[in-house]
């Protein structure tokens, strides 16, 4: 999928708007662009500057809550992307995503959760949404979010 129109399309078809990219929180940038790679700072699941789902799973978040969470990451991801890029047509491949996950101790569906982020990226780019991934737990995550995505990106 190369053309604007269609990841547009795809994206009104999955109900998705993209909001206005999140400003960094600490001493960091948003994004980083080295030759033909993204890297994206972690996205937290945010929507209009406030954390959408906060605490841990398994004590204050279900499994569900944490998902819809993981995929309002990767939703704030592709907001990211189209600011650095200026139209997700450039996108190559989801090369990466880095899924942190606040939960208890003995809480072990990280993989789960962080699906959430993957199957939408797949959802949007087809076979180029496909990629490598990492999903761990983690005792807490900054502003008390459930959950945080990282993502390296590979372009045209």
């Amino acid at each position: 999928m190369t053309d604007s129109n269609n990841i547009d399309a795809k994206l009104a078809e999955l109900g998705i708007t993209l909001p206005t990219p999140t400003k960094p929180v600490a001493a960091y940038v948003p994004f980083v662009i080295t030759g033909n790679l993204l890297f994206l700072s972690g996205q937290l699941n945010m929507r209009d500057g406030k954390v959408v789902q906060t605490g841990v799973v398994g004590r204050d978040a279900t499994v569900d809550d944490a998902i819809a969470a993981a995929k309002l990451c990767a939703v704030n991801i592709l907001a990211q992307t189209k600011s650095a890029l200026g139209d997700l047509a450039r996108v190559k491949k989801i090369v990466k995503l880095g899924g942190f996950v606040a939960s208890t101790h003995d809480f072990t569906d990280q993989p789960k959760i962080i699906n959430g982020a993957s199957e939408l990226m797949q959802a949007v780019f087809g076979d180029a949404g496909q990629h490598a991934r990492f999903a761990v737990g983690v005792a807490s995550l900054p502003l008390n979010a459930v959950v945080e995505i990282d993502a390296v990106i590979e372009f045209k």
